[in-house]
């Protein structure tokens, strides 16, 4: 077979040039039933050609309909130009291809069918994407490392992220539990002129003081029942990089004072020895409570507080920038969907209204912990009301709930789904309910308890006043 030799191609010629096609190439007639593919299409799809045809085009795409003539966008326009869409594998995978189709007629001008064929473009997006991370990452500021946030406290933050980085100061990070004091000091040193140093953390409050001492500087070899070796400390460890100590306010008081004096000296001893050593390490200390009540309680040295306070960093709390609950979402469902496998794309607007009105004492960790809960239990592709845990949705429902005036009465309402708290009053919960227009349904919702618990207490509440049971 000689397909060039100037004769009319022969139907053998005409199928080779076809399954010779790089395009996926699909005859349909006029009902969108596939009459014809080629190979290219099958490998698509991964579908055999028995498979394909007689089945209809649409169906193998997400996101186009199967209206027959002349309801059908193709037949009524005679042709689709550099449509983007979405051709369904048979494995159940995705693949991004752009669709172009023409229609023929015969010589009446009645159609007969169409001719379509269809692109692979999956990894030009694939690179578009990586492209858009990479000048995403490029764009982000400075100081901003690991932490995720656009918000103006946030912006600060990195603003100082920078200037700490630039010196050798000594750093001490506040703020409340979950609002990132450890990913801080690592975007510090990571901007530092340290940053080929280690970066050593130990976190003051999960050693027993016993050894923490040892930890933190090292001891000899029979300094005590169990030293069989000499053994270097975090000092050394963060010889020429910078050291974390996270909790300093937990510090007891004996080694409070040979982190003074290393602070004053820049010099240690190890446990059991007298000879004096030296370390070049930059110190970044982190805690959640309040250092200046805990000077003043006499449980902190004042001296040492103002030895580690040279560059005071304050962290905001997640409830007084919720503009930043938006992209941490993002970055945490990005996360686990590549852990888990799974494709998450969102939140559903009931979610997302929930995470907006919840206070977060947890902060950002606890917001990362109720993605991952929801992804143990979302089937969908977004992230639902009910996926999310139940402490969350029991949302507060006054004007206000993040502030640090006394709670509503609805916070006391802390007990189990399905049962209704006996701390609130009758005249709390029918306020309670009034907020809602009486709606049961929603402040079951919003409660994260049964409707029936909700109808049960009603009912109780109207029985003691003697109102008739109507509901």
């Amino acid at each position: 077979m000689n397909c060039f030799s100037g004769a009319p191609l022969s139907a053998e010629c005409t199928e080779s040039i076809l399954q010779t096609l790089a395009e996926g190439l699909v005859l349909i007639d006029i009902t969108g039933t596939v009459m014809y593919c080629n190979r290219a299409f099958e490998t698509m799809t991964g579908r055999t050609r028995d498979q394909i045809v007689g089945s209809r085009c649409c169906s193998m795409l997400e996101d186009m309909q199967c209206d027959p003539p002349p309801g059908c966008d193709l037949f009524s326009a005679g042709e689709i130009v550099n449509y983007e869409c979405t051709l369904m594998q048979v494995s159940g995978s995705k693949l991004t291809v752009v669709k172009n189709a023409r229609v023929m007629y015969d010589d009446s001008g009645k159609p007969l069918g169409a001719v379509e064929t269809f692109t692979d473009i999956s990894a030009l997006r694939s690179t578009e994407e990586m492209l858009r991370k990479t000048s995403k990452s490029e764009n982000r500021h400075p100081g901003q490392g690991r932490l995720v946030g656009t918000s103006h406290p946030m912006r600060e933050l990195y603003d100082l992220i920078e200037l700490a980085a630039a010196s050798n100061a000594t750093i001490l990070i506040t703020g409340e539990t979950g609002t990132g004091k450890e990913l801080v000091a690592d975007a510090i040193h990571a901007a530092s002129g340290r940053k080929n140093g280690s970066f050593v953390k130990i976190n003051c409050a999960a050693i027993p003081e016993t050894l923490l001492e040892s930890e933190l500087f090292g001891h000899s070899r029979g300094a005590f029942t169990g030293a069989v070796r000499d053994k270097p400390g975090r000092f050394e460890y963060a010889d020429g990089g910078t050291l974390f100590l996270d909790e300093v306010g937990e510090l007891p008081a004996i080694i409070q004072v040979k982190l003074l004096r290393f602070l004053q000296e820049r010099q240690f001893e190890r446990i059991g020895e007298n000879h004096t050593r030296q370390s070049d390490v930059r110190l970044i200390a982190a805690t959640n409570r309040d250092l200046r009540q805990l000077v003043s309680a006499g449980d902190f040295r004042e001296d040492l507080f103002y030895r580690l306070k040279v560059f005071p960093i304050s962290l905001s709390p997640l409830r007084d920038r919720k503009e930043d609950i938006g992209p941490l979402v993002d970055h945490f469902i990005d996360k686990f969907n590549l852990s888990t496998g799974k494709h998450i794309t969102g939140l559903t607007r009931d979610a997302a209204i929930t995470l907006m009105d919840y206070c977060w004492p947890g902060n950002v960790r606890e917001l990362e912990n109720a993605v991952e809960h929801a992804f143990v239990t979302c089937r969908e592709d977004k992230i639902d009301l009910f996926d999310l845990p139940v402490e969350i949705r029991r949302v507060e429902m006054r004007k206000g709930i993040c502030s640090t005036e006394e709670s509503p009465p609805v916070a006391a309402m802390q007990s189990s789904p399905g049962i209704m708290p006996r701390k609130i009053t009758d005249d709390e919960f029918l306020e309670i309910l009034a907020g809602f227009d009486n709606n049961q349904t929603e402040v079951a919702r919003r409660l994260g308890i049964d409707r029936t618990t909700v109808w049960r207490r009603l009912r109780q509440i109207r029985k003691k006043s003697g109102e008739p049971d109507s509901i």
